[in-house]
């Protein structure tokens, strides 16, 4: 009962968490998603702020609870790789949805204000951190022998290594007005090269 569930729970949030800010930027003027973060359109002055902070909160909050019921699944093949691959998504849901929630950024990556340190560091850290999942998730599979699964997530765990160094790059002066200053698309790589093998995960779990 609980793997159909989250089968189907788990995957729809990651799901969302990508494409919300689409929803929510056309209230935001001049919002770009090739330039600009998903979390700008939290900071104060963005019409519907209050949304996206909130969502984020509520999907740490979620990410929390189907992480705890996941766990034992994967544990049973690998206690070692359980460990790695839910403290990193662990720390996600906590320092990068629900911290970033509460603490909101500013309309750029200035860390002039308390809130916005904890934000920003919060978010390199914690970004960084799951940019390791596909490969954990990549060797579970290996494990219960689902070769293609496990090459699969292997080949996201390349993009999201290569798409979070873009990302870092991108507000360098030396790549201003180049493809490289591309922060937002960067980002929204990032993550869907992380999510995608845990939606597999999910679906794919013994």
């Amino acid at each position: 009962m609980i793997k159909n569930y989250l089968s189907h729970f788990l995957p729809v949030l990651l799901a969302l968490d990508l494409i919300i800010p689409f929803l929510l930027a056309p209230f935001y003027k001049d919002y770009n998603h090739l330039t600009q973060v998903m979390s700008v359109l939290g900071n104060s002055k963005a019409p519907l702020h209050s949304i996206y902070n909130i969502w984020l909160v509520a999907f740490g909050v979620a990410i929390l609870i189907s992480t705890l019921q996941l766990y034992p699944t994967v544990a049973q093949v690998s206690s070692s790789i359980s460990i790695m691959l839910f403290s990193v998504i662990v720390i996600y849901a906590v320092g990068g949805c629900i911290l970033s929630g509460i603490f909101s950024v500013g309309e750029t990556k200035s860390l002039g204000t308390f809130s916005a340190k904890i934000h920003g560091y919060g978010s390199v850290i914690v970004f960084l951190l799951l940019t390791l999942a596909p490969l954990f998730v990549g060797l579970y599979f290996f494990k219960v022998s689902n070769g293609l699964s496990g090459i699969l997530s292997l080949i996201c765990f390349i993009f999201a290594i290569v798409f979070f160094a873009l990302f870092v790059m991108a507000d360098k002066p030396n790549y201003r007005g180049t493809i490289i200053a591309f922060e937002g698309l960067w980002q929204r790589l990032s993550l869907l090269s992380m999510y995608l093998p845990i939606v597999a995960l999910c679906i794919f779990q013994k």
